[in-house]
């Protein structure tokens, strides 16, 4: 049996995402950065929502997303472990969500007061960190 996982995320009250969407995205991330590995326990609905001091019904909403999107599997009397990584969506629907990701982000940053290289340097340099912090959870 897997031993649990803490899931180091921060619920943001001032941010216009909602607070499922947060945890959705905390929990994205941290499987991205090699932080919580296929196989990792997730913390029980109760015991997030606690971490989080918020409604366990959000972190449920979250984890039925997360499961939804195939990177969370629960077993059955086990709990909510992450998934082997698998792609389920089509190349097309990559493209089309990485272009609409692209196009919000560009719709964010538009109206800063900074020259498109500077804007290519700070992405390819949080890149760069996801990149790396993978690599050191890898070894």
């Amino acid at each position: 049996m897997s031993a649990m996982s803490s899931v180091n995320i921060q619920i943001v009250t001032g941010d216009a995402r909602p607070i499922f969407r947060q945890i959705v995205d905390g929990i994205r991330m941290e499987i991205a950065c090699g932080n919580l590995i296929p196989g990792a326990k997730l913390p029980s609905v109760r015991g997030l929502a606690l971490q989080l001091m918020i409604n366990a019904n959000t972190v449920a909403k979250a984890y039925a997303e997360l499961t939804s999107q195939g990177l969370v599997e629960a077993r059955q009397g086990l709990g909510l472990f992450v998934s082997e990584p698998r792609q389920l969506l089509s190349k097309e629907e990559q493209e089309k969500q990485l272009k609409e990701a692209v196009e919000t982000f560009v719709g964010d940053v538009a109206y800063l007061d900074f020259s498109e290289a500077e804007i290519i340097g700070h992405v390819a340099a949080s890149l760069s960190k996801l990149s790396a912090k993978k690599k050191t959870h890898e070894v």
